[in-house]
């Protein structure tokens, strides 16, 4: 396997790859996102299904199941947020921007959920990202 992608978590106890490019990225404005982030939005990218592999410290993450949404994500060390991943099937992983090393290869095209923007971060008139008051489904 060659890694297109590679991150890890805050402390680096886990640590993944992902073999296939990124198929997209987008900026999350639900309240979800904002009191799972502590900002006014998360920020995944779309893997291809089956792409993600953790490399080391599997052991390590743990999941938050909202249970009307995709299972978030995390290290249980130091709470550092790596992926959502789809319940019913988990071969379907979207990888936080922020856990990546690098160029992840893919910019965020769209803002999604932009009804709940957190009144504190607005979402500036001339966005050139294309704006979707619901799911996008990224």
């Amino acid at each position: 396997m060659t890694a297109v992608v590679t991150g890890h978590c805050l402390c680096g106890a886990v640590q993944f790859e992902v073999d296939q490019p990124l198929l997209r990225a987008a900026y999350c404005h639900c309240t979800r996102c904002q009191r799972r982030t502590g900002v006014g939005a998360g920020c995944s990218a779309a893997a291809v299904p089956g792409s993600v592999h953790v490399v080391a410290g599997e052991h390590l993450i743990t999941g938050y199941d909202p249970g009307d949404g995709w299972i978030k994500e995390f290290c249980s060390m130091c709470g550092g947020h790596l992926f959502a991943r789809d319940p019913d099937d988990p071969s379907r992983r979207s990888v936080r921007m922020g856990a990546i090393d690098g160029d992840p290869g893919v910019r965020p095209s769209r803002r999604q959920f932009t009804a709940y923007a957190a009144v504190w971060e607005p979402i500036p008139d001339d966005d050139p990202l294309e704006s979707v008051p619901e799911n996008a489904n990224v």
